[in-house]
């Protein structure tokens, strides 16, 4: 339940961002809410605590039945429920950006507290100064959450297969092994090895568990190529050389809707591919990739970059011009991957609306 305080009318008067309306931060941690809400008619402010479940905050919102209700919460972990349950009760939820969120605070020391990070994300949504995150509809947040799965088992099975290598290297064994060490070829190699009892325990459960990853990634990836083939977006998108089903919905799914950036640049600083630049006066500095963006749309980017090396591709003169003027692979990679990025921007901002239409139920 609510403890909230309320505290004087000291803010009535001052311009919002929504006025006649609720306006809370919410500052959001495993076992409780805290919450500072400003009601921007009479300048009342309510502070306090709920519990962290999305009853709490239905029973919340439902002290302001009727009124505008703006609630701003930071992109972490229990964002979504939170999220959920005001939208429930015909409230606004605003998405903050973290990292964003945290550096408007500045280098000052002052107070870190739960009521302190309630207040200011509660502030910055009433100036009008909220960084905001985008909030992907459900169907899209599945997709992305099922593609984040898909990576999540990958990156398991290469920790498998590298303990396999592991335990060869240990008994000596580090030249010869097939490179696909879980494949037939592979499992024949490691099935003439005379290795002790514990190694061999070792290289089967890891063969076992490969087994059952690669079973699960394969189901994931099949659903996932097959919302590709079907949705618009991505249809778009796989129009451009060198994009595949997988790497047409990562984009879709972690860039979302272009219409909310303004220009293709904004679509490269998304991914994290600009380079940092330090300026000041008639002094300035390149630094290196900011890689402050969505790490699985620059890896998307990155791989379809990757065709640029093929005679095929449109890109193929621009990437060897890049090589001839002394740039590495992995430079001159990263400079197609910001056209694509580009590219993708403008096809998906052509579409409008229709670019994140979910998949017709024919389908």
């Amino acid at each position: 339940m609510s403890d909230g305080k309320r505290s004087a009318a000291r803010h009535a008067g001052q311009a919002t961002a929504f006025p006649a309306a609720i306006i809370a931060g919410f500052d959001v941690h495993l076992r409780q809410i805290t919450f500072d809400c400003l009601d921007s008619v009479s300048g009342e402010v309510l502070r306090g605590q709920i519990a962290s479940e999305p009853a709490a905050v239905r029973e919340w919102m439902a002290q302001f039945s009727g009124r505008e209700v703006h609630v701003a919460v930071e992109a972490c972990t229990g964002w979504l429920f939170v999220a959920r349950a005001v939208e429930e009760c015909g409230g606004t939820a605003h998405l903050a950006e973290t990292v964003e969120t945290r550096a408007l605070r500045g280098r000052k020391r002052r107070a870190k507290t739960d009521r302190q990070d309630a207040l200011w994300l509660r502030e910055l949504l009433a100036e009008g100064r909220l960084p905001e995150s985008w909030i992907a509809p459900e169907h899209v947040r599945q997709w992305r959450s099922r593609l984040h799965l898909r990576k999540a088992l990958v990156d398991e099975r290469t920790q498998w297969l590298l303990r396999i290598r592991s335990v060869l290297y240990h008994h000596g064994i580090s030249g010869g092994a097939p490179a696909r060490i879980a494949a037939t070829g592979g499992r024949r190699f490691l099935d003439g090895l005379d290795l002790p009892a514990d190694a061999h325990e070792r290289v089967t459960v890891a063969l076992f568990m490969v087994s059952t990853l690669e079973q699960q990634v394969h189901q994931i990836e099949r659903e996932l190529r097959k919302i590709a083939r079907h949705q618009s977006g991505c249809q778009a998108l796989m129009t451009q050389f060198g994009v595949g089903e997988l790497i047409a919905l990562t984009f879709l799914a972690e860039l979302g809707d272009a219409s909310r950036m303004s220009s293709s640049r904004k679509a490269v600083r998304f991914a994290g591919l600009d380079i940092g630049v330090h300026r000041s006066d008639q002094t300035s500095r390149v630094g290196h990739l900011t890689r402050q963006g969505s790490s699985p749309l620059r890896w998307a980017l990155y791989e379809a970059a990757q065709s640029a090396t093929r005679r095929q591709s449109p890109d193929y003169a621009h990437y060897h011009a890049l090589r001839a003027d002394g740039m590495t692979h992995t430079r001159a990679s990263l400079t197609i991957a910001r056209k694509i990025a580009r590219r993708s921007y403008h096809l998906l901002n052509n579409l409008g609306p229709d670019a994140l239409a979910p998949v017709p139920q024919t389908a």
